[in-house]
């Protein structure tokens, strides 16, 4: 099981399959690397290294959770490249992750080959991040992963979900215990994310214009309470040459083996080539 050590000290789970563009992905707020699973069949022509962030997945918690903020991540991600001895990587962020990426974009630009955003941009829809807090850092109700399934089944904004994906879902997502479901990663996450939150929103477009140079790349779930059409407009207004796909049937986040995010993504890859 490949893992690195931080400097503060923490270990890192991260895989790394196949050869060819070096290519980091960085999962959503409260998940892990098994979240390119879908993906993964689609760039296999691609050197696809996967991080666990701290306190998710199989990586270390930390002692202070405040460190669960997205310098120290993207941090470590830069820590990962010199583990592996990568000069330059690809960085396919979704959520979380893409925010990273303009913050190593703003940063440690020359160490980027170019970047894709996966239902994220420069602007967060209020409304989006509310529905985050109201279940970040808590277990779900459900007994097992498949009556969470079910419910999965139900939410809004996704339809025509391949049969059993919701299933394999909650079993990425939750450890199911005698007591019920267990969230993959550490509670405390909650406490640095609402604390994070608490003084006024940073204006994030510098952030995105630092990737000025770098190929790029947006998805978007046609329904997304997180990334706006309009923000999306805006993206790309700024990067005329930024590829862009827009995926029907699906909300925050698409999966990213939909047809419309594979085509969005081997055109990208081709940009980088």
């Amino acid at each position: 099981m490949p893992r690195f050590t931080t400097s503060d000290g923490l270990s890192l789970h991260y895989t790394d399959e196949g050869a060819g563009l070096p290519m980091i992905c960085l999962a959503g707020l409260t998940r892990n690397g098994s979240d390119f699973d879908y993906v993964a069949p689609h760039l296999s022509d691609v050197r696809l290294i996967r991080l666990d962030y701290r306190g998710r997945g199989q990586s270390d918690w930390a002692d202070d959770y405040l460190t669960y903020a997205i310098p120290i991540e993207g941090r470590d991600c830069v820590e990962l490249m010199g583990h592996l001895g990568l000069k330059r990587a690809a960085i396919l962020g979704t959520s979380r992750g893409g925010l990273i990426s303009m913050a190593l974009a703003a940063t440690v630009k020359d160490r980027l080959l170019g970047v894709a955003l996966n239902d994220i941009g420069p602007e967060l829809n209020p409304a989006g991040l509310e529905v985050i807090k109201t279940y970040i850092g808590h277990n779900p109700p459900q007994q097992t992963h498949a009556e969470a399934a079910a419910i999965r089944e139900t939410m809004p904004g996704f339809a025509n979900v391949p049969e059993g994906r919701w299933l394999e879902e909650m079993r990425k997502q939750f450890r199911e215990t005698e007591d019920g479901l267990v969230i993959r990663y550490d509670p405390k996450l909650r406490d640095a994310v609402l604390e994070a939150g608490a003084p006024p929103a940073p204006d994030l477009w510098p952030f995105f214009d630092a990737f000025d140079g770098l190929p790029l790349c947006a998805i978007r779930g046609a329904n997304s309470d997180l990334l706006s059409a309009q923000t999306l407009a805006e993206m790309q207004r700024r990067r005329p040459d930024m590829i862009a796909a827009v995926v029907p049937d699906r909300a925050h986040i698409p999966f990213l083996d939909e047809p419309e995010s594979v085509a969005a993504l081997r055109q990208w890859i081709e940009a980088m080539q």
